[in-house]
């Protein structure tokens, strides 16, 4: 089941990105990034249910031009059972609902499967190069 993110989810959601993404960076846990989240657009952050257990979760948002995808995780035991797709096309339902007309998002090169996987949602590769600043 499909749901909006609520407080009591969030200890299931750091144990998945703990497990999906080991070597993050400390601006991107889940002690930082979810109560950032939850003051912006918190409609846009949505959670897989097992029971009461996070079994997946993402969290996007949209600036009124274009949206973005900035985690979509699964647990391992729960890959290949249509949970990350299912997750994906209701954010994507959420960010058309605003008026978002063109989505986008980052993988690590490396990460076959997670371009695999957006591919067979139809995503594509584009040509650009990515840059940051850290304001903080």
């Amino acid at each position: 089941m499909i749901s909006d993110y609520q407080d009591e989810h969030f200890t299931g959601v750091e144990a998945l990105w703990q497990d999906a993404f080991p070597n993050d960076a400390p601006w991107n846990r889940a002690s930082v990034a979810i109560p950032e989240k939850m003051r912006f657009q918190p409609g846009l952050m949505l959670v897989a249910l097992e029971g009461s257990q996070v079994v997946g979760s993402v969290m996007a948002g949209y600036e009124g031009h274009r949206g973005w995808i900035s985690r979509i995780a699964v647990l391992q035991t729960h890959r290949h059972q249509g949970i990350g797709q299912a997750l994906l096309s209701e954010v994507e339902r959420r960010l058309a609902a605003l008026g978002c007309v063109k989505i986008n998002l980052q993988v690590v090169e490396s990460s076959a499967a997670v371009i695999r996987f957006y591919e067979e949602a139809g995503y594509e590769v584009e040509p650009r190069i990515s840059m940051s600043k850290r304001l903080a």
